[in-house]
């Protein structure tokens, strides 16, 4: 008499067969992700640029980092950590986001504390310096300071919050790479060496703790999201996606410095932080991050 399958069996044989196509697929993934490495790195190679590359995806299982713990100038993505200690010191109680501070144009240097003021024709936006004297909210200045990088917005929340508040946080994230010492535009600092630097790990390390809702809590994190997808400035990542892909992002450029940091919520999501170091022509940057994007996300979907 033969006997029969164990009943064990019939329910361990499907899952091994799941799991072997499961190992199957991420070997696919793999191989695929190879190949765009090493298209990445030939663009990279002909373009010249100093580049540093954050990839994961919010599964963990795949990654990928090029000179990720390498600093550079920070340029506008140091506006990703000032917006998560607003929304903490707004959960602290510490402040409101219908709060009003009055918009004045007037800093202080951090090497001797003379003052300094922005030029409204250096800066990406320039409506609030025409509001010089009258209130904005904090949630008001935070969306100029990120959709469309207001550099005044910028400068008075930092007042507002602290560098060593700002800092702080950044340390609790573990986002060691990033450090903010200063508001936009003090040239005295700047002349001293006195910089915003970043690592892409440092940025992607924010952008993960935003997308898992660590950053401060679920709820910020979420309003966080909104106001990084309402990002006016899209010639990089996310000029590489398809048409319609939602991508919540930060972008810093100053002259040969061409930043995007970003969370991509394609069908399989992940983090992509680019940092470009010495191209002066911002298209040329803006492209090549597109292009690396492209070859990223082809390489997981």
């Amino acid at each position: 008499m033969k006997s029969k399958p164990c009943a064990v069996w019939r329910i361990v044989l499907p899952a091994v067969a799941a799991l072997a196509w499961c190992a199957g697929a991420l070997a696919q993934t793999d191989a695929r992700l190879e190949r765009a490495r090493g298209e990445i790195e030939k663009r990279i190679q002909a373009s010249g640029a100093d580049v540093a590359i954050a990839f994961r995806t919010l599964d963990g299982k795949l990654e990928w980092h090029v000179r990720a713990d390498e600093p550079f100038h920070a340029a506008s993505t140091m506006k990703v950590p000032v917006m998560i200690e607003l929304f903490s010191q707004v959960k602290e109680g510490k402040a409101r986001l219908d709060e009003p501070l009055v918009v004045r144009n007037e800093f202080h240097s951090i090497v001797d504390g003379s003052a300094y003021s922005l030029d409204a024709a250096d800066d990406s936006e320039n409506e609030l310096y025409k509001a010089a004297g009258q209130t904005r909210t904090l949630e008001q200045l935070c969306e100029a300071m990120i959709s469309v990088s207001s550099n005044l917005a910028t400068n008075l929340l930092i007042e507002k919050l602290g560098v060593e508040n700002i800092q702080k946080t950044v340390g609790a994230l573990h986002a060691e790479g990033m450090n903010v010492l200063r508001g936009v535009e003090d040239e005295k600092a700047y002349e001293k060496g006195l910089n915003n630097t970043t690592t892409a790990r440092g940025l992607e390390v924010l952008l993960e703790a935003i997308a898992e809702g660590k950053a401060v809590d679920g709820e910020a994190s979420r309003q966080m999201v909104e106001i990084l997808e309402r990002q006016k400035w899209n010639e990089a990542i996310p000029a590489g996606l398809p048409p319609g892909t939602a991508v919540a992002h930060k972008t810093g450029e100053i002259t040969k410095i061409h930043h995007d940091a970003a969370i991509v919520y394609a069908k399989r999501p992940f983090v992509l932080v680019i940092l470009v170091r010495g191209m002066a022509d911002s298209k040329a940057s803006a492209a090549l991050m597109a292009d690396i994007t492209r070859a990223l996300f082809q390489a997981v979907e």
